[in-house]
């Protein structure tokens, strides 16, 4: 029976932090929440997924990371989208339409 929430596909996370960068700064589980959020909690990201992503997006120059208070009080590191980051942006929502309308034409082949 489905629960109403899904795994994030494999290979779309990225896409996902990034767009949801692109509407303000955000610390690490403010960008797990945000994504639960926009999706109506169909997509949970879990730490132990989101993290490793950060981190790797982050050496790979998409996003910068600077370090401030949360809303209670803890330090955190608060992302935020660079210039690359929206050129790979850009890539993945491409390659994302690519994916959508080949399922698509699975899905209508008789």
């Amino acid at each position: 029976m489905a629960t109403g929430r899904t795994d994030v596909l494999r290979g779309t996370l990225d896409l996902l932090i990034l767009k949801t960068l692109t509407l303000q700064p955000l610390h690490g589980l403010g960008v797990a929440r945000r994504i639960s959020q926009i999706t109506d909690g169909t997509f949970d990201v879990k730490p132990g997924s989101l993290f490793p992503a950060l981190h790797r997006m982050e050496q790979k120059g998409w996003i910068e990371g600077s370090w401030g208070e949360s809303e209670n009080g803890r330090r955190a590191k608060y992302y935020r989208l660079t210039a690359a980051g929206r050129r790979q942006l850009g890539e993945e929502k491409a390659n994302w339409a690519q994916v959508v309308l080949a399922i698509g034409k699975v899905l209508e082949a008789t």
